[in-house]
């Protein structure tokens, strides 16, 4: 059986120029990726005797073959912090005639992105007109289209409750998202383009290549007002039946990258074909081909910068307020931690299939045999 192309693979197949350190980084450790490259180790099994060996892998973030431990890890972090309420899923999207500037500006820009809709939701959440109350809010960055096109935006998930301004009762909301939609899109965009205007003043932005325009302030106004009048999509989307829901859809969605190995169709040595979703299309499956290169460059777009952290928590779910706002609420709404139900993979051994497996010291191992 032929085995199927995996990124690695496309990766393997060409040579680039002009990427950044943190391109550089993912492009190579990819390649490297449970390869004689990183080295290896190896385990022993004590029923019967038999060593495996295996490559080490990469641990890239970008990876699509290092974010399944990770992610285990940090579904079971957050399973202690779930209420007993229906979760709704909303996403935060920005025009594309930003994407240059955001694209220059990454480490500052995502981050103002993922602020901005975080806040405009804890904000409007504590206003009596809506909730009155406290809510929590994880937030995850994406910077991808279904074909790998530039496309940055924030998925949140919101529980349909939190605590009272008065810090006295636990406030559930209504079946249908409590805030409406257009309130939420006016307010993000006005608070994004405030942030995006105030860094500008404080020349915290840098322009150049085909935005060295933006750097005076005329063509930089001219930008804002033209995104001003634009209607800025806000999606919300049915709630989660569960929290045990919530947990199934963070466990394969927080730590997915921009292109998994199992929409790779096919790789012929220089032409890439995979799998995508056409959304303006009613959500078509459909398949793109691309040159290597093409397909390589649009992926590394979506290296985040070094250290750059794309999950945020924001009201209930901070740090400062686990242990105060969200022990309160989860004792007023009678909550009890859930545990996580996701399946771990044991590793056992080939010769003989028991699990009874530990690392291999090859110097003691040596040392013992006569």
């Amino acid at each position: 059986m032929i085995p199927m192309p995996e990124i690695q693979d496309i990766f393997n197949n060409i040579r680039l120029n002009s990427l950044s350190p943190a391109q550089a980084k993912a492009f190579n450790m990819i390649r490297s990726c449970r390869t004689a490259k990183l080295g290896h180790h190896a385990e022993v099994c004590t029923d019967c005797g038999s060593v495996e060996v295996s490559y080490n892998s990469c641990r890239n973030r970008h990876c699509p073959k290092c974010q399944h431990a990770v992610q285990e890890q940090w579904v079971e972090a957050q399973m202690a912090k779930l209420l007993p309420v229906g979760y709704f899923h909303v996403i935060f999207t920005i025009p594309q005639e930003l994407n240059t500037l955001v694209l220059q500006n990454q480490t500052f820009l995502y981050s103002l992105l993922i602020q901005s809709a975080g806040h405009t939701l804890t904000e409007l959440a504590k206003d009596p007109k809506y909730l009155g109350a406290t809510i929590g809010v994880t937030s995850v960055l994406h910077t991808w289209g279904q074909n790998l096109s530039f496309h940055p935006h924030v998925h949140c998930i919101v529980p349909g409750g939190g605590l009272s301004n008065d810090g006295l009762r636990f406030v559930r909301t209504r079946k249908k998202f409590f805030l409406p939609v257009k309130v939420v899109s006016d307010k993000f965009k006005d608070k994004f383009l405030d942030l995006l205007k105030q860094a500008y003043e404080e020349e915290k932005l840098e322009f150049f290549n085909e935005a060295r325009n933006l750097a005076f302030k005329y063509n930089f106004q001219e930008l804002i007002d033209s995104v001003d009048a634009l209607k800025w999509v806000v999606f919300c989307r049915k709630p989660f039946k569960s929290p045990g829901h919530v947990v199934r859809y963070l466990g394969r969605y927080t730590h997915r990258v921009a292109i998994s190995n199992s929409r790779i169709i096919s790789f012929d040595g220089k032409m890439v074909s995979f799998a995508w979703k056409d959304y303006k299309d009613n959500g078509k499956s459909k398949v793109m081909k691309l040159d290597a290169a093409e397909f390589t460059r649009r992926f590394l777009l979506h290296v985040l910068p070094n250290k750059f952290v794309k999950i945020r928590h924001y009201g209930l779910l901070c740090s400062r307020n686990i242990r105060t706002k969200l022990s309160k609420c989860m004792r007023l709404a009678g909550s009890k931690p859930l545990v996580a139900t996701i399946k771990k993979h044991i590793k056992t051994c080939r010769a003989c299939g028991s699990s009874q497996l530990i690392p291999f010291i090859v110097n003691y191992y040596l040392s013992a045999s006569p």
